[in-house]
């Protein structure tokens, strides 16, 4: 497996990733996603959403306002409890996280070498801000996760939408946190994208929904190309459970780092509509008419982090071997993550006129194609290798002739004639379109 330098400069290099403000020193923690970046980012969250719809279940979209209300994140027990222990070295003002594996009170600082440590304190997490002119006159908060504005539109999407429990909402956003120490690329991030799931469901079906959702869960990671032998779920042991949760379990991958959480999957039980009821003063429960009564019903959360999964989606692609006797590096996205579908040389500039019709017929069909007409063409195989595009399209002297063009597969290296008019069918059939 990659390094974790080896991947931040690939990133670079190919356009996948940019340090935030890199001309001015770098903002440290934010990152700015290049035109690859873009592409592999979208394929990850349309792939999301339609696995979302196409369950078995019920599920509505929705797009909550970054900005939340101050009492949304009091009752929700943001505002008092969304922090993390923070530590300093007075010596050299290096800052930590009291629970990461690089500090120990015991040791001296990893930076420095000094032994004086501050004491232990903690650190709200929440990017806080005023709305309206003057400071002060309302405080509001960047959301520092996705879930809270679902659950405070509940009632609203459920009524609007015609939908009854058990069902769904499913969002992809942005998130805010004011990390103690962001590290490790995009694994820690202090503003980044979730996608998440509330699934909303009757108390005495929500244990059943919680190992239906797992199962589901587990299904999106191996349809979406990771290598399942460095996936595991691990159940969340009492003493470790969040206060709103009756059972949790992380989705981890095996990162060089060791084994690091990709997804969560909790059973809420009824904590969040139950609290933001109580500080609103709005009934939230479902009437049920059958038992003529109503209930709260139980939350299902699956929450995984767009910009994490981006970065194991590298991590588990990189690849290095030998092919026709060169070492290489290719990336082995599964064909329908890829960000460059499939790209098309020329042989010569002599084919340039063919080569850009079937540019153009492609580009239709697939959006994102390359057309590239620099270098030998064994660079120009590597270049598409090094970004993990699955087939290249060679239109060479007999093309003409023949009407058929080469296609090569980028893992193996292997070639077959395909007719031009065949092209786009037999490209469909290797993406699953």
């Amino acid at each position: 497996m990659a390094t974790l330098e080896q991947i931040v400069s690939l990133c670079k290099r190919r356009g996948f990733v940019f340090q935030s403000a890199e001309i001015y020193g770098g903002l440290n923690g934010v990152y700015d996603f290049g035109p690859l970046g873009v592409l592999l980012k979208q394929n990850i969250k349309n792939f999301w959403l339609d696995h979302m719809a196409k369950s078995e279940f019920e599920t509505v979209l929705f797009d909550g306002a970054l900005l939340g209300h101050e009492m949304t994140w009091t009752a929700s027990g943001h505002v008092s409890n969304f922090s993390d222990p923070l530590v300093d070295c007075k010596n050299c003002k290096k800052r930590y996280r009291a629970d990461d594996d690089d500090y120990n009170a015991d040791k001296p600082c990893k930076h420095c070498g000094v032994k004086n440590w501050t004491e232990e304190r903690t650190f709200n997490l929440m990017f806080q801000t005023n709305m309206g002119a003057m400071t002060g006159d309302s405080i509001a908060y960047l959301r520092p996760e996705t879930a809270q504005a679902v659950f405070v539109n509940f009632k609203n999407v459920m009524t609007s939408s015609r939908t009854s429990i058990p069902f769904g909402i499913a969002q992809i956003g942005k998130a805010f946190r004011n990390e103690i120490t962001p590290k490790q690329f995009l694994f820690r991030m202090r503003e980044f994208e979730q996608m998440e799931l509330e699934f909303f469901c009757h108390p005495s079906t929500s244990k059943d929904f919680f190992e239906k959702w797992r199962l589901c869960r587990e299904d999106f990671y191996q349809k979406i190309g990771l290598n399942m032998t460095r996936i595991r779920q691990r159940p969340h042991a009492d003493d470790e459970l969040a206060h709103y949760s009756q059972a949790c379990v992380d989705v981890e991958y095996e990162f060089p780092f060791g084994f690091k959480e990709l997804e969560g999957i909790a059973h809420r039980g009824d904590f969040d509509l139950s609290q933001h009821s109580t500080f609103s003063k709005k009934d939230l429960s479902v009437h049920d008419q059958q038992a003529g009564s109503s209930y709260l019903p139980h939350v299902v959360e699956c929450s995984v982090g767009v910009d994490r999964l981006f970065l194991t989606l590298l991590f588990d692609a990189y690849t290095e071997d030998i092919l026709d006797g060169e070492p290489r590096l290719y990336l082995n996205f599964a064909p329908h993550m890829a960000p460059i579908r499939c790209a098309v040389f020329p042989l010569t500039k002599h084919q340039g006129e063919l080569a850009q019709k079937v540019y153009a017929d492609l580009k239709k069909k697939f959006s994102y194609v390359q057309y590239d007409e620099g270098a030998s063409i064994g660079k120009r195989y590597r270049r598409q290798d090094e970004i993990g595009t699955p087939f290249c399209i060679t239109v060479d002297y007999q093309s003409s002739e023949d009407a058929a063009v080469t296609v090569r597969e980028r893992n193996s290296g292997a070639q077959e004639r395909v007719a031009i008019g065949s092209l786009i069918e037999y490209l469909s059939v290797k993406f699953n379109q």
